[in-house]
């Protein structure tokens, strides 16, 4: 099997080149090319304008005739986007730019006319020099007093210059230090007070007092419920403070428990089975006057004998 990237070929060795036919073109062939239009230009047909960098499918083909120091020149056509008309251009190796031909108009570009003025004015001063050696000389004085006077010129805007912005870097650089050690000494001094502070807070925290000591006197809180009336707030006799008694810490929290008063009302009287011989002993006639307070009797010994063991066994507590 042959190699399929083949760099050599195989000429027999009866091959003579001469022999081989030649491809017959014409001279003025068209080819078809990928350009982009070379300046900003107008269509007569229809207005539409065509800006440079637009892309077209253009032919080519080269100009009969027309060389400039033996370049050829190439005439290109394309077609306008909008109505289809035909435009062409060539181009221009001596000015190095393109020449429009028909079906549309260049744009106006100031820059391409204010060089091709420059260029005309030379080309006329140059003739002008060539024929005329007094012109030269004068030409040359003219030179040099327009050099002398744009140097002038040029001094006088640096001297305005010099004395409205005379800068001092010297003293720039200075003022920029001062500034730099004064904000230094700002923030040293507001650290020195923050520490300062914060010791000064640090001491009134040990100095202050216990809150939890049993020598706090207890703060007294109304009762909203005791006072129905807001007149009843003249009629009340208030205990001054001094005559209050004291009370310790465990009675604010546990709450007093010898008060007899208190619990008074808490004990119930218990009830007792009635016996079968006083009732016997009252439902006989005549002995009703005589024993009417009997029954009562154990009844309030019972609930007083109750009070006082559970008032003692509290006091023991």
């Amino acid at each position: 099997m042959s190699e399929r990237k083949v760099l050599n070929k195989y000429y027999p060795p009866d091959f003579d080149p001469a022999k081989i036919p030649k491809l017959k073109l014409p001279k003025d062939r068209q080819y078809v090319v990928r350009l982009m239009a070379p300046f900003n230009m107008r269509c007569k047909t229809c207005g539409e304008y065509i800006y440079k960098g637009k892309k077209f499918n253009a032919r080519k083909e080269t100009v009969q005739n027309e060389v400039y120091l033996g370049l050829p020149i190439f005439r290109f056509y394309i077609k306008c986007t909008r109505c289809l008309a035909e435009i062409t251009f060539k181009t221009d190796p001596e000015n190095t730019d393109y020449t429009m031909e028909h079906g549309a108009t260049r744009n106006f570009q100031a820059e391409k006319l204010l060089e091709e003025e420059e260029k005309r004015l030379q080309k006329e001063r140059e003739e002008e020099e060539l024929n005329n050696p007094m012109k030269v000389l004068e030409n040359r004085t003219k030179d040099s007093k327009l050099e002398m006077e744009v140097l002038e010129n040029l001094q006088e805007l640096k001297e305005l210059n010099q004395r409205q912005a005379n800068v001092d870097f010297e003293a720039m650089l200075k003022q920029y230090q001062e500034l730099e050690e004064e904000q230094r000494r700002k923030e040293q001094e507001e650290d020195e007070q923050e520490m300062k502070a914060m010791l000064e807070q640090a001491q009134n925290r040990r100095l202050l007092p216990d809150s939890d000591s049993d020598e706090e006197t207890a703060k007294p809180r109304p009762n909203p419920t005791a006072q129905s009336k807001p007149t009843d707030i003249l009629q009340e006799d208030p205990q001054p403070q001094s005559k209050r008694p004291r009370t310790e810490s465990w009675e604010r929290s546990v709450g007093k428990l010898s008060t007899r008063a208190q619990l008074a009302g808490l004990v119930a009287p218990r009830k007792q089975k009635p016996d079968p011989a006083l009732e016997n002993s009252l439902g006989t006639p005549g002995s009703t006057s005589s024993t009417g307070s009997v029954p009562a009797a154990p009844a309030a010994t019972s609930s007083l004998g109750l009070l006082g063991a559970y008032s003692d066994s509290e006091d023991s507590a």
